[in-house]
């Protein structure tokens, strides 16, 4: 166990904060557009409450920067009161022995009646909540250009195996099919919701979750590698290394019919002057409409010396929580609040079908944490089938091999 200290606050010793206060440094990427707004709310919130906060924004890698630093400090014993950290990573922190419970917090609050079970588990190790959620994004859509598709007289397709007449028909009309961006992350993406499509969410869940071996390596594994490649066939030659925002604009501008990515690729129709249900139409993808791949980010707290520490802590946990910070929080990010009872007034239908499915899917047993973002499985084995997964898509192996593959992978630590 690492032994931690007190963060030093140097304006205590001016007197320029109450004894009341506490320092609440908080460690994330949040540092673009809607983002970096949402942060600063955030901020407001605190100092409402009488805290100081301390901003530690680590940029550029999608986290990743910001997890280094994160170790160090905390190997330093100089743990921040609270970092942005997600996932199985989450439990991957509760075993070092380093995370403060937010227990009082979570009760005072009900938590567990705010959050649906499959989340709040998430959120906690061995039974204890050590974070607190933010927000919730939906991995599993379908961006659809509709003039294309009426162009091409084709039918937007509602299963798997309804899309190779869809994207035959959109290809022969001269129209790219599916926008996409040949990046690893990206491919495995779609790989997701292929598998969620062609076997369900129990099977995703068996597979792609538990990492159930009978699973990994089943004719339902290997008929989803199938549809998987068919997907490729369909995607344009230059898609190599193309960010996925690039292929949301293919999308817009009527060069490609559809793009199967996360809730954030509403952001560009948005900013475009787009409006759902009329320029463009946000579905769930192909047989994937009674579920739900769910990336949620969250912070986890650290045990602290300083005797403010777990006010500071609770105050960021409530506010965090608060329907005034998930509805600012999520109109930005283009996400959906994690908690129920936050008002959807002012949210696209987009959203509000995000929110819908989201409710029932937690009812059904439709909502599964998303692989390809890091909420399923811990990062090493994440790596390991998202390597399978690309090596795939980018050659002529066979569905057969891709599965010994996959379940060899999936035992990766």
């Amino acid at each position: 166990m690492i032994k931690l200290k007190r963060v030093a606050v140097a304006l205590a010793a001016l007197g320029m904060i109450s004894a009341q206060a506490a320092e609440v440094e908080v460690l994330h990427w949040w540092t673009s557009g809607g983002e970096a707004k949402s942060a600063a709310e955030l901020k407001r919130m605190i100092e409402a409450k009488g805290d100081k906060w301390k901003d530690f924004a680590v940029a550029g890698g999608g986290g990743e920067n910001a997890m280094t630093v994160l170790k160090s400090r905390v190997v330093s014993g100089k743990a921040p009161t609270a970092a942005q950290v997600k996932g199985p990573s989450i439990q991957e922190w509760g075993a070092e022995g380093t995370l403060a419970s937010l227990d009082s917090v979570a009760k005072a609050g009900e938590w567990d009646k705010l959050l649906p079970g499959v989340v709040a588990n998430v959120m906690k190790y061995k039974g204890s909540y050590v974070a607190v959620p933010v927000n919730v994004h939906r991995v599993n859509w379908m961006w659809v250009n509709p003039e294309v598709f009426k162009k091409a007289g084709a039918d937007v397709p509602k299963t798997w195996a309804d899309f190779p007449a869809a994207a035959e028909k959109i290809q022969k009309a001269g129209f790219i099919a599916v926008a996409h961006g040949g990046q690893p992350w990206q491919d495995f993406t779609v790989f997701e919701s292929v598998v969620l499509g062609v076997g369900g969410a129990q099977f995703y869940n068996d597979a792609l979750v538990k990492l159930d071996q009978k699973a990994l390596t089943s004719p339902t594994m290997e008929k989803a590698f199938d549809t998987f490649r068919t997907v490729r066939k369909y995607i344009d030659k230059d898609a190599a290394n193309r960010d996925w925002n690039l292929a949301t604009a293919m999308v817009i501008n009527g060069k490609a019919a559809m793009q199967f990515m996360g809730d954030w690729a509403k952001g560009e129709f948005t900013a475009a002057g787009k409006v759902p249900g009329k320029d463009y139409l946000c579905l769930a993808a192909p047989g994937t409409d009674k579920s739900f791949t769910f990336n949620i980010d969250s912070f986890i707290v650290f045990k602290q010396s300083a005797a403010d520490a777990a006010k500071g802590q609770a105050d960021f946990a409530n506010a965090v929580m608060s329907p005034e910070f998930q509805e600012v929080f999520n109109l930005n990010k283009g996400s959906i609040p994690v908690r129920s009872g936050v008002s959807l007034a002012k949210f696209d239908d987009c959203a509000k079908l995000s929110a819908k499915d989201f409710a029932d899917t937690a009812k059904s047993g439709g909502l599964v944490p998303s692989i390809a973002h890091q909420m399923a499985v811990p990062a090493a084995t994440t790596g390991a089938i998202q390597d399978v997964v690309t090596s795939f898509f980018n050659s002529n192996e066979s569905s057969k091999d891709a599965v010994k593959k996959l379940a060899s992978a999936a035992k990766t630590k």
